[in-house]
């Protein structure tokens, strides 16, 4: 696998924009979403990148908070953080939604999911909620679920619904070692009983690092020109490589360097690096 240096060193150096995977990436919490801890080179690089005036964004494929209630988390951890500098899949469906016109939407999570929906003047529908005209059901962090909302959310596919979700992987980064993502097992049911397939609207979509993208108030075709940070090969290596954005892999998470060799072309990084110590060189 590439290391960091000549020409792929340029490209990184060049890059007009940065986004970064939060668990694994930047710090590492515990499987319920707390106690965050900065990984070595996260406080230096963020600001080494603000001093050079380089937009970035922490994207999280948690939606058990709020992007604000993270990015107080991140600065508490020691990160210089801003609140519009954080992103979850929430704040990509919202985007997703208004694009297509979907305004009724049931939530199947609570307010880390529903958050960003709301601000975005989507009319939300809770989870066991009785309801009619529900144009989609968005699947989320939901610790909480229960059958009458499984029931609700199976009624409203059958009656046309889009199914959607955050995230699709089954497992996360913390502390102490890989922990269960709420989401997966709550598709697994949907398509159970429905046998629809949710579309994914966090990582690994390309749909996702475009909404990035302009979230920095970059065009569509600055994603060439983007580097994508994360532990994941399923998640930031693939959505970095489906929108042609440079990819990033760092061990310190939940993959090794055999799991990034391994992964195939849709998803192989342009360099692994056992931490952030490079870039952090880098950017010196």
């Amino acid at each position: 696998m590439p290391e960091l240096q000549g020409a792929l060193a340029d490209r990184v150096h060049g890059a007009r924009a940065v986004v970064f995977d939060m668990d694994g990436t930047l710090v590492l919490g515990d499987s319920s979403n707390a106690g965050h801890r900065p990984l070595p080179g996260a406080v230096e690089l963020l600001a080494l990148l603000r001093r050079r005036g380089i937009p970035f964004r922490i994207f999280t494929n948690g939606t058990a908070k709020v992007p604000a209630v993270y990015a107080g988390i991140l600065r508490h951890a020691g990160l210089d953080v801003h609140d519009e500098e954080m992103m979850t899949p929430s704040s990509v469906a919202a985007d997703w939604f208004r694009r297509r016109r979907i305004r009724r939407i049931r939530v199947l999570g609570l307010d880390g999911v529903q958050g960003p929906l709301r601000e975005a003047g989507l009319e939300i529908v809770g989870p066991a909620e009785p309801a009619a005209g529900v144009e989609a059901v968005f699947t989320g962090w939901f610790r909480e679920f229960t059958f009458p909302d499984l029931e609700a959310a199976c009624r409203d596919v059958w009656a046309g619904a889009i199914l959607t979700t955050a995230s699709n992987v089954p497992f996360f980064a913390t502390q102490g070692g890989r922990a269960i993502g709420a989401s997966f097992a709550i598709n697994a049911m949907l398509r159970a009983m429905t046998g629809r397939r949710a579309r994914v609207l966090g990582k690994p979509s390309g749909t996702a690092l475009r909404c990035a993208v302009r979230m920095m108030g970059l065009p569509g075709v600055a994603c060439a020109h983007t580097v994508v940070i994360g532990d994941d090969p399923a998640l930031e290596m693939r959505m970095a490589r489906s929108a042609g954005a440079l990819a990033l892999a760092v061990t310190t998470g939940l993959s090794s360097r055999d799991d990034f060799t391994r992964a195939g072309a849709a998803a192989a990084p342009n360099a692994v690096l056992d931490g952030l110590g490079p870039l952090v060189a880098l950017f010196s």
